[in-house]
């Protein structure tokens, strides 16, 4: 499979600011420059993935691209901040309710 220059820059683009956009909606989750690109990239595989399995179809272009792909990341950051609640770190909330 060949892909063009043109086309790996629209992917980490999209995957920088679908990151960037889900660390700002699921405060409390940076992960700079490389991990939102990451997390952006892998909500696009999220994203893609799942909402046309719930019947949700956003459109072609670049802004429908990155809403997909800002939709899976923070569903992703949604998850890892519940494995991390999971073994007493996360939001904290729980912690000093279970000490009371």
């Amino acid at each position: 499979m060949h892909m063009s220059s043109e086309s790996l820059l629209v992917i980490l683009f999209v995957g920088l600011v679908a990151g960037w956009l889900a660390g700002q909606i699921v405060q409390g989750t940076g992960f700079g420059l490389i991990g939102d690109v990451i997390i952006g990239i892998l909500g696009a595989f999220i994203g893609s993935w799942l909402l046309p399995q719930l019947g949700i179809h956003l459109g072609t272009g670049l802004i429908s691209a990155i809403l997909n792909a800002t939709i899976g990341a923070v569903l992703l950051l949604l998850i890892v901040r519940l494995v991390r609640n999971g073994r007493g770190g996360g939001w904290g909330w729980q912690r000093s309710w279970w000490r009371r």
